[in-house]
């Protein structure tokens, strides 16, 4: 390249929204540059359908700016020059095409804000952030709205952003509907013989990406079939997913958002976390056009399939994102209850006996995707109840999901899920026995455990792992006032009857990597 540029302008694969306004005029004096580099394939090791999913996306984006016009500079991972460094490649490319000043948009992830900081020390130009204009809040939003508070109540955030935004709210900043939330009427399994009738896997060809990874030497975990790639890699398939999320799966949404089961992988879920999450698509577009289904037609979309919806992104999505900028870098180490046990290999293969367990983690291996219930009551739930080290749980969630990009991932497995920051995110930890499990899908009836036995053979791990938990941390659970009944209720059995509990755990636990 010998053309000369004043300005680079740097895209990372997580901000490929065409909307941005960098891309609202063309400047022959602004060169665009998009990198794939083994610094973000190589930090955890990622699924494979997520490496082609982001180098996909990143590809078809580039294509589009050429298309409007735009001088765009892309690094392949295979091309020669490639140093597979966002700073190393800036810096040899800024005096390649002797530019004076680089910008670039405020990353999500806390490494790269760190990384691209001291992007003017180490190149010697002049550096420029600006906003990624995707979120509905800044990154110190949330912080300040719980200035001087101990715990970040998220209904308590959620509502403001409901007034702040006008989303289902009336012309006196009351829900619409009489209630804010509708969480209760969500909570149903799919019934016997429903037929399931919802979005459709839309496939394409992603050979040449695929082929690229594989030539590199990139180490990734799970499948994919390459030539039937379905997740949504740019901003038309995005957009027609949503149209087609809101037609056939927006009016069962909210009430089995929680279901699990063994006939369906994603159920009524909308599968647009992952083009959300690389900005192929805006939350505010999603949350208005599901708001406007709701208007349009309040016979056919009731208000829980709506509300539920919307506070997925609304309200979870934005405030996870808040308690992220908040808390880090010290909330990736925080450990409440002193976890130390290492991961079971089979998190990796789906090879255990536990069916719940068996399905969601080969259901991860196949589809880079579980929905939240899954990870939270199933992997996650495990991973609390056996004491696994928190730094463990978060790399295999990290790694694993298509859409798991720090911001998201983090807070939500070490924070909701593993109840690691001691109480910053979620006000109790998320633990079951094989009850909840049960009444949430259809796990329990094909599988080698009894849900019903709670010691000797075949007992399900979850029972006596439950009470385990309960026993061991005592101390720091007491003062939680959502789990006075369970220790109770503990603390009231008869002796022999906790004792074999605690030995069945004890052995299972001893035995995990058979389980």
């Amino acid at each position: 390249m010998t053309k000369h540029f004043k300005s680079i302008k740097l895209i990372l694969g997580d901000q490929l929204n065409v909307k941005h306004p960098w891309f609202d005029e063309l400047d022959n004096n602004v060169l665009f540059v998009l990198m794939e580099v083994r610094s973000e394939t190589d930090y955890v090791k990622h699924h494979i359908q997520k490496v082609v999913a982001i180098f996909e996306a990143m590809r078809k984006f580039a294509e589009i700016l050429c298309e409007k016009g735009h001088q765009v500079k892309y690094f392949k991972i295979n091309d020669s020059d490639n140093q597979q460094s966002f700073t190393k490649n800036l810096e040899s490319l800024s005096q390649q095409v002797r530019a004076q000043e680089i910008h670039y948009q405020l990353p999500d992830e806390y490494r790269l804000d760190e990384e691209l900081k001291s992007l003017s020390e180490k190149i010697g130009l002049p550096v420029f952030p600006s906003e990624s204009n995707h979120f509905l809040t800044s990154r110190e939003e949330l912080k300040n709205l719980f200035e001087g508070k101990k715990t970040f109540l998220m209904e308590t955030f959620y509502r403001k952003m409901r007034v702040k935004h006008q989303v289902l709210v009336d012309s006196a900043n009351q829900p619409i509907g009489g209630k804010w939330n509708f969480d209760q009427e969500n909570r149903k399994k799919v019934p016997k013989n429903h037929h399931i009738i919802t979005t459709q896997l839309k496939t394409k060809d992603c050979s040449e990406v695929y082929d690229d990874i594989l030539k590199a030497g990139v180490q990734t975990i799970g499948n994919i079939i390459p030539t039937q790639f379905h997740w949504t890699t740019t901003r038309t398939e995005a957009i027609e997913l949503l149209e087609e999320f809101v037609e056939k799966a927006l009016p069962l949404f909210g009430t089995l958002q929680d279901a699990m089961t063994e006939k369906h992988w994603y159920l009524y879920h909308s599968r647009l976390s992952f083009a959300m999450n690389v900005k192929l698509i805006s939350p505010l577009e999603v949350i208005r056009r599901v708001e406007k289904a709701y208007y349009d037609e309040p016979e056919r979309y009731e208000l829980n399939q709506i509300e539920g919806f919307i506070r997925q992104i609304l309200g979870w999505r934005e405030y996870m994102r808040g308690i992220y900028w908040a808390k880090m870098p010290e909330y990736a180490s925080l450990n409440f209850f002193n976890h130390e046990r290492k991961l079971p290999n089979w998190f990796w293969t789906g090879e255990t006996k536990m069916n719940c367990l068996k399905h969601a983690i080969n259901q991860s291996l196949e589809q880079a995707y579980a929905h939240h219930i899954q990870r939270l009551m199933v992997t996650g739930n495990f991973a609390l109840l056996a004491g696994i080290h928190p730094d463990e749980v978060d790399q295999w969630y990290l790694g694993i999901y298509i859409d798991a990009f720090e911001w998201v991932e983090i807070t939500n497995t070490r924070g909701m899920s593993q109840f690691a920051d001691g109480g910053i995110v979620g006000s109790k930890p998320y633990v079951s026995s094989a009850s909840y499990i049960d009444k949430m899908s259809d796990y329990c009836q094909n599988c080698h455990y009894k849900k019903e036995l709670k010691i000797g053979e075949g007992a399900c791990p979850f029972n006596s792992l439950y009470w385990n938990f309960f026993d061991a941390h005592q101390e720091k659970l007491k003062s939680n006032p959502r789990l006075g009944m369970m220790l109770n209720v503990w603390n009231k059995m008869e002796p022999d009857q906790k004792t074999n509990l605690l030995q069945q755990a004890a052995y299972y636990l001893d035995k995990i990597e058979t389980l």
